[in-house]
């Protein structure tokens, strides 16, 4: 261990000292999508997403208003043995008229398979691949993603990662109002997102609310639907589900979230039923970051950290990813504004490749806190290697070759030692019962 720390450390600090003289490429323009006719009854935006214990939900838009809302799915191409019912919906916006939106379930499923499905009984076959049920497992990271050159490069580099599910922590499309980039937001990620579970949280670019004529998150939460019913809650803003022992916690930065808030209790109850034998791993995701030493967006999570930062340091929350400061930032553990080897590691990551442009101006000094920070464009990959231990790397996108820039091994608080199991529960319900 003592050898793989001191490796782990210098490339760190290589990595510290060659991100001092790293010219970053130019920004890029947005992408454009020529209009195309398709059939009415064609499915488009089809992506997927887990929706509880060994099934995954398939999402689709098609502009035919009688298309049917059921997916045929099997495991060898072709030829399907099972079919999956589900639903549908639309959403109006001012002028704007979406499509069909489907959601159909399917499963129960084998852990670790590839599936074949075609959507509504027609179209194109696509296929996906089932995340394992134990270690290790692979999850991409990226947010803030918009739809410029740098997303499309972004993209091309997560697919290049051998990962099992992909966590967006806010911020999807930037239509900004304009629905129609919803749409093409749909099609640019579906070659990723029909393959692999893409497991999302809301951001403030997602928060398109008109006063007294759209209710915010209307497009948002119609098109992208979460396992919250799944998970016990009341709003697809905030969630949970179980992969291959990781719990993880889908936190909604735009929703209330003080402790009378129903987010705040759901939040209360789904920690309390963390099982860590089972899952070992806790992690977290919501958009506005706690810990950050950029110029950008300074103090604007200072209320939800006040609210909730004691309820993920009892658990023992092992990772925070968050977005909107458009960097990438990796924090020591942390609690209370300090450093807690306790408390979790913050990683943010709002450089998915947006319209917004980098936020390259940081504090100096750097808090005691913040191990490693870069203004640059590019993506995660946390894997999971067993109960104990994880390997993080963050990759910038630099000319469009994938660069490792930063990594670090983590363990598990579970099993660092921080508390005996007596005195974790005892913290743990001392926080779950104050009213």
């Amino acid at each position: 261990m003592e050898r793989t720390l001191l490796v782990t450390f210098s490339v760190i600090l290589f990595a510290s000292v060659a991100a001092d003289d790293y010219v970053r490429p130019k920004p890029r323009q947005a992408l454009q999508f020529p209009w195309q006719q398709k059939s009415t009854s064609q499915p488009e935006q089809v992506h997927i997403s887990l929706a509880g214990d060994k099934h995954m939900r398939v999402s689709w838009v098609t502009n035919d208003k009688s298309s049917p809302s059921f997916v045929e799915y099997g495991t060898s191409p072709g030829k399907y043995s099972f079919l999956g019912q589900g639903e549908s919906t639309s959403y109006s916006y001012i002028f704007y008229r979406s499509g069909k939106i489907h959601h159909a379930v399917i499963g129960p499923l084998e852990p670790d398979t590839v599936y074949y499905y075609r959507c509504g009984g027609g179209g194109p076959e696509f296929h996906l691949k089932t995340p394992p049920s134990r270690f290790p497992i692979t999850f991409a990271v990226a947010g803030d993603l918009g739809q410029t050159g740098w997303t499309k490069s972004t993209l091309d580099h997560i697919d290049q990662c051998k990962y099992e599910v992909h966590l967006l922590p806010g911020d999807l499309s930037y239509a900004d109002y304009m629905q129609h980039k919803w749409d093409t937001f749909g099609e640019l990620v579906q070659p990723l997102a029909s393959v692999r579970p893409w497991m999302v949280t809301q951001g403030n670019h997602e928060k398109e609310n008109i006063p007294f004529v759209v209710d915010e998150f209307v497009s948002y939460n119609s098109r992208w639907k979460m396992p919250y019913a799944e998970s016990g809650s009341n709003s697809n803003l905030y969630y949970s589900f179980e992969v291959a022992g990781v719990h993880v916690i889908m936190l909604g930065s735009y929703t209330d979230y003080d402790r009378y808030s129903d987010q705040y209790n759901w939040l209360k109850g789904d920690l309390a039923k963390v099982d860590r034998e089972r899952t070992p791993w806790l992690i977290a995701l919501f958009h506005v970051p706690w810990y950050n030493s950029n110029d950008a967006h300074q103090n604007e999570g200072d209320g939800m950290m006040a609210e909730m930062e004691p309820l993920l340091y009892a658990s023992g929350v092992d990772i925070v990813f968050t977005g909107h400061v458009h960097a990438y930032e990796r924090t020591k553990r942390v609690n209370n504004g300090r450093s807690d080897p306790c408390g979790p590691v913050h990683i943010t990551i709002g450089d998915g490749g947006n319209r917004e442009g980098l936020a390259r101006k940081y504090k100096d000094p750097s808090p005691e806190w913040s191990v490693f920070r870069e203004a640059s464009f590019g993506h995660g990959e946390l894997q999971m290697v067993n109960s104990t231990h994880a390997h993080w790397t963050w990759h910038r996108n630099d000319d469009d070759e994938p660069t490792k820039s930063d990594e670090v091994w983590l363990t598990s608080l579970v099993n660092s030692g921080c508390w005996t199991e007596k005195k974790w529960n005892e913290n743990l319900r001392k926080i779950l019962m104050e009213p």
